[in-house]
Order: structure tokens, then C-alpha cells, then sequence
């Protein structure tokens, strides 16, 4: 990569998502997308027309590229992140990371061994009512998330827990900064084979506690999380792009008053702020918002409440 230069880039995977990614990706000062893979030939092929690029079959026939990122199905995630990394690639994996933990660390031992970024599409992280909601969020006690979606919405070949519910676990992460120390998880598949609904409730080490329910059969698409703390309530609508926030002090009359309401949040496409970070990320040698690690330990957690879920069953 030359100083100057201008970043060349490419996506493979562009079904539901990917495409969304080589539209932004093409649209991104200083970046040069020069190509977009898939299997389905055809489908690389629309893509790369509408995003003004150049079609391949797989990852391995694209030409010499400074970043690239995947977005195929989690399975394929760690052998196409691996041989990219392998010729120095720097990446950005869609989220979870990997089928398991174990993949997880295999990518993250070998970027750190290639010296490449490795980044994870956590893209919650980046949405504008977050991040204005962050600077009054301290100390939460107790939180509360639904994240639910209509059938056949999403992806299917995966548990909710890690299609869903593994945003608000990676933020909740992020936010608490603290260890969970107790797991209580209940999951049903109730339209496919895998779990379609899903209800966690975590401790962290410091007491708080988290609600957390997931669905994709739900009638309506809800993205929600509320925090509560003391004397102070926020509620992020994360599809809206809105944050609420109210407090409790003293009122003119010496009586506790509350007062708030809607914060001023700069709208803007989660993802269009997402890769912008990653291609920052791969200039200036810094730390992606998401690292490796991080998504690493969302994917660990997912696990985790899988695991007892199938117990429980």
C-alpha cells in the first residue's frame, strides 16, 4: 500500500448484506473497490455492475488488494478470512467472527502473527443513537434489550443467539466493561430445527443485571435496549436512530423533578460508519472500534448461552 494511494478494497460475499458493503465500500473517499467475489457467479456479477466494479468466483481469483471485506455465510468465515490474512490482507469479518471460540483465536493469532488488521462487523457499535447515548450511560444497574424479527427475516442456518441477540451481548460488553458472572438462558425452536426465540439474563461482576430476549418469528421488528441507572433512564430505539434520556434532580420547589427527553443524534448508516472505521483502521495502523478480541468475546458469550439453552432442552 502506497502513502497517498488510494486504498484498493474488495468484498466477498454479497447476498443480503455483501451488497450493501460494496455499495458503500465504492462510495468511500480514498478507496478504490476493485472487485467484489461470490459463488453464485450471477449474483457477483449484478453486484459488480451496480457498484461499478469487476465480478469474481472466488476469493482466490481477486487481484492484488489491500483489505477486503467478508461477508459470506459464518461457516466460510474463517477459511476465507484465514487465506486472506495469509497473503497479508487486512479483514473485516461480518459478525460472529467464527463458528466457534477455537476459530475465533485461530484468526486473531494469525493477523496479530501477519501484522493485519482484523476488524469484526459488530455495527450496533456505530450506530449514531448509541453513540450519542454513551457519554450519559454510567454505571447501568440494570438493562433491559429486545431485538426481534419477522420470519423468514433472517438468516436461518444459525441459533437467533448469534444471528440477534450477539449485538446487544457485544455492546452490553463494551458498555458494563465487566465479566459476566452468571448465565440464566432459555431458547425454542419453534420454526426451524435451530432456536428461534431466546431469552438471557446475565449478572456481571459488579451486580448488573441484563434482560435480553431475541426472535425472529416475531409480527413486528423491534430493536430496542433501555438502561437504567441511578436517578437517570435511557432508551435507544437502535432502528430509529432515537435516544431518550430523563433524569431525576431537584425541582424549583426543593421536590425531585424529572426532566429530559430526545437527544440531538446525527443519523447516518451504521455501516457506512463501520467500514469507514475499518479503512481508517488499515491507514493509520490503529486499533479497528471493534477488534478481533472483542468479537472473540461477543462470540464466547453467544456460546456460552447457547450451550446452556441445549442443556436446558
Amino acid at each position: 500500500m502506497t502513502a497517498g494511494a488510494p486504498l484498493r478494497v474488495a468484498v466477498v460475499g454479497v447476498g443480503h448484506l455483501g451488497k450493501h458493503h460494496a455499495r458503500l465500500l465504492a462510495t468511500l473517499p480514498g478507496v478504490t473497490l476493485v472487485g467484489v467475489a461470490d459463488t453464485n457467479v450471477a449474483r457477483a456479477a449484478e453486484i459488480a455492475e451496480a457498484s461499478g466494479t469487476t465480478a469474481y468466483s472466488s476469493w482466490e481469483a481477486l487481484p492484488q488488494v489491500d483489505a477486503v471485506s467478508i461477508a459470506v455465510p459464518t461457516e466460510a468465515h474463517t477459511a476465507v478470512a484465514s487465506g486472506l490474512i495469509a497473503r497479508g490482507v487486512h479483514v473485516l469479518v461480518e459478525k460472529p467472527l467464527a463458528r466457534t471460540v477455537e476459530e475465533a483465536e485461530t484468526l486473531i493469532t494469525a493477523a496479530t502473527a501477519r501484522g493485519v488488521t482484523l476488524a469484526v462487523g459488530h455495527t450496533e457499535r456505530f450506530n449514531p443513537a448509541v453513540t450519542a447515548a454513551r457519554a450519559h450511560l454510567h454505571a447501568p444497574r440494570f438493562i433491559e434489550a429486545h431485538r426481534l424479527g419477522t420470519f423468514p427475516e433472517r438468516s436461518l442456518d444459525i441459533d437467533v443467539v448469534f444471528d440477534l441477540m450477539i449485538h446487544d451481548l457485544d455492546l452490553l460488553l463494551a458498555i458494563v466493561g465487566e465479566p459476566v458472572a452468571a448465565v440464566e438462558a432459555v431458547g425454542v425452536p419453534v420454526l426451524t430445527p435451530r432456536i428461534d426465540i431466546a431469552n438471557v439474563r446475565l449478572r456481571f461482576a459488579g451486580g448488573c443485571i441484563a434482560n435480553l430476549t431475541a426472535s425472529r418469528i416475531s409480527r413486528d421488528r423491534v430493536r430496542k435496549i433501555r438502561f437504567f441507572q441511578p436517578q437517570s433512564y435511557l432508551s435507544i430505539d437502535y432502528a430509529a436512530q432515537e435516544v431518550e434520556h430523563w433524569t431525576v434532580g431537584p425541582g424549583p420547589n426543593g421536590a425531585p423533578a424529572i426532566t429530559g427527553g430526545k437527544l440531538d443524534v446525527e443519523r447516518d448508516e451504521p455501516l457506512r460508519r463501520e467500514l469507514d472505521d475499518f479503512v481508517t483502521a488499515v491507514r493509520t495502523g490503529r486499533e479497528p472500534q471493534v477488534t478481533g478480541v472483542q468479537g472473540r468475546a461477543a462470540l464466547a458469550l453467544a456460546s456460552e448461552i447457547v450451550e446452556r439453552m441445549h442443556h436446558v432442552r
